[in-house]
Parts: structure tokens; sequence; C-alpha cells
């Protein structure tokens, strides 16, 4: 026989093995016994033993769960449980962590049915409040599941007209009670998923008894609901209903209408806030205009005095190269008292020798001419 060489296990590593070869083998499960020497800690939580005709097993539920229960379950009650098995890692027992208890007395199988589903859509983390989608805010397609021979759907198209007359609603008909619901419900919402340019899924129907609502707790209906690509509304039956499609879906809706006005924005809201912006917009634009209108009168001030100045330079430049330009002129010589002799042919005289006796000329005075000859 070979000498096991592998070092030994301590207790603590023992333990959390077998804690961790328990809790991984089977994850949560329903469990049918009798609860015995139940205890309620001082923090709420419950500490018992459910036990069979010939087994028992250490079990607790914490407050968070023990709050939702009405009543203390009395001694030797038989009750439905869901929990997952585990070890006390300080004393080494098995224990069962307690998550729902169902007394067996008056329930049914229906109801037993949905907290089984209930329980494995809920491991599958289809309620977190992370996978939910926000509806769109304006819609142009919206697909609806449901019957078409119901009274729901004729309120939603009802709605659908008063709050938004170009909605574009694509009735997806389906069964939604009866042993065939819940295969044609799944069938439905997967036609939905082929649909192009759709922005949103309202699955739902009236109410009824609760038997007429099972369809919206089958495990395949709520999984075709979370794996729908768009957002979706679940509105099944009335206000006091609460099925598992509500909460799998994006958002619950307490009736179908209800849910129509949740998927539709309302046009005559939107017509006071387009009339509540266009007034605003219009006294905006009033005061852009007068400050832009002050700005122009403010800058052709400023551009017709640039101007001005710009011409009153040159203007005094002419002004005074004209009165060099007089100073220079000849006529200001003739208006001191001077004159000019000029010949027939313009030349002026400057000598004696050209004017020989009887020579006629012309003689520039300041205020015109006058002829003359002249005499030796």
């Amino acid at each position: 026989m070979r000498e096991n060489t592998a070092p030994a296990l301590s207790v603590t590593g023992l333990v959390q093995q077998l804690k961790t070869a328990v809790e991984t083998s089977l994850g949560r499960v329903w469990v049918r016994g009798e609860v015995t020497s139940l205890k309620v800690h001082g923090t709420g939580h419950w500490y018992f033993t459910l036990r069979d005709t010939e087994s028992s097993v250490r079990s607790v539920m914490w407050k968070t769960y023990t709050q939702k229960m009405k009543e203390l379950p009395s001694e030797g009650t038989e009750v439905f449980v869901l929990g997952t098995p585990g070890v006390w890692a300080r004393k080494g027992e098995l224990h069962f962590s307690v998550l729902v208890m169902l007394p067996t007395a008056g329930i049914g199988v229906q109801q037993l049915a949905k907290e089984r589903v209930r329980a494995a859509l809920e491991k599958d983390g289809l309620f977190a409040a992370s996978r939910k989608r926000s509806l769109p805010e304006f819609p142009r397609t919206v697909a609806v599941v449901t019957s078409q021979d119901g009274a729901a759907l004729r309120d939603m198209i009802t709605v659908a007209r008063r709050r938004w007359p170009a909605i574009r609603l694509v009735i997806v008909a389906s069964r939604v009670q009866g042993d065939e619901a819940p295969a044609a419900l799944a069938r439905a919402l997967a036609v939905v998923n082929r649909l192009q340019n759709v922005d949103l899924c309202i699955v739902g129907r009236g109410g009824g008894a609760r038997e007429d609502l099972a369809a919206f707790d089958d495990e395949r209906v709520c999984r075709a609901v979370a794996d729908l690509r768009i957002p979706s509304i679940s509105a099944v039956g009335h206000e006091v209903d609460v099925s598992l499609t509500d909460l799998v879906a994006d958002v619950r809706a307490e009736t179908p209408s209800a849910a129509m006005e949740r998927a539709l924005p309302d046009r005559n809201d939107c017509l006071r806030a387009v009339g509540v912006l266009g007034n605003r917009l219009a006294r905006s634009l009033s005061r852009r205009t007068e400050l832009v209108e002050a700005r122009l009168g403010r800058t052709g001030d400023r551009l017709l005095r640039a101007i001005e100045a710009r011409v009153r330079a040159p203007k005094a430049g002419l002004e005074l190269l004209a009165g060099q330009l007089e100073a220079l002129s000849p006529l200001r010589v003739l208006s001191r008292g001077y004159s000019v002799a000029r010949l027939s042919d313009g030349t002026v005289v400057k000598r004696e020798t050209q004017l020989p006796a009887g020579t006629a000329f012309r003689l520039r005075v300041s205020d015109g001419e006058v002829n003359a000859r002249s005499e030796r």
C-alpha cells in the first residue's frame, strides 16, 4: 500500500471545501417539510428545524425574508420552502437558508408553480433593476401583443388615437388564456423581435380570474419578454394583479389603457409646450433684434464720424493747395493793379521791341481785356 504524501487538511480547510461543495452542488431548491423548534431572534431572524419522517435539517430565514411573512408558522406546520443549502463553518454543521416559505395548506398547484418560476427568473437576474430600459420619449411604431378580440385592445386603440394620432400600431394577435396561451404568447413575442422599425412593445390583457392570467406567469412567456430587443411594457389584468411578466418587463402598467398612456406622449401637452417655447423664442428674438438694432445704430454713428474724419483731412490739404495756387495765380497779380499785354497770337509782351509803332495787342487787366495799339 503506497503512503499518501498529500499534506493533511486543517479542520478549517476541510469545512471550507465541504461548504463549497454543498453550496455549489444544488443552488436554490424547493423543499417540503414540517417546521419545528422555531425561535425568533431579536434581530428578526427565524431559526428552526425543517424535518420529515426520516430526516431533519437546521434552517434559518433572515429578517429580509421574514418581513414578507404575514404570520409565524405554528409548530408542525407543513410548508414549501425555497432556499439554498450551506455549511456553518464555525460548527461544521449543515443548514438550509430559506428565502420563501409557503404553507402547503390552501396553496394550489398554480401558486406553487408560479413561485418556482419566480425563483428561477430571480436567480437569472431577470428582475434586476439594472437591466430595465427607459421607454422612448416619442415612439413612432408600437407593437401590441394581446388578443385581437378583447376589450383591452379596443381600449388601447382609443387611448392611442386620443393621445398621439400619428402613432403606428402593429397588432400581433395571440391567445391570452388557456393551455395554448403560453406557447402562443412566446411565438408572438418572437415575431415582434423580427419586426423592423418598432420602438416599443406592449404585452398584456384585461382583467380576469387568477387562472385566466396564468399564461403571464409561464416561464416561456417571461423569458420571451426578457429577450425582447426593444423596451417593453407589461399590462396584465387590473391594478391589484401582479404577474411575473410585470416583474420582467422594463415597465409595469396597472391596466392596458394605462400602458398605452405610459407609452405615448399627450398631443395637447406637446402643443402647449410648443406654444410656450414659441412665445419664449419670440421674446428672445425681439430682445435680440433690439440689441442688434442698437448696436447697428452705434456702429453707423461711429462709421459716419470715421468717414467725416477721413474726408476732412484731404479737404484741408486741398484747401491749402488751392490757397497756394491762388497766391501764385497771375490773376492775383492783376488784381493788385498790374496788366498783361498779349499779341494777336497770344504771345505775352515782355520787351519793348515786341511792340513797334502801330502794333495791335490786347491788354489784360483784373476785370477783363481791352484792345490797344502802340505809338512811338
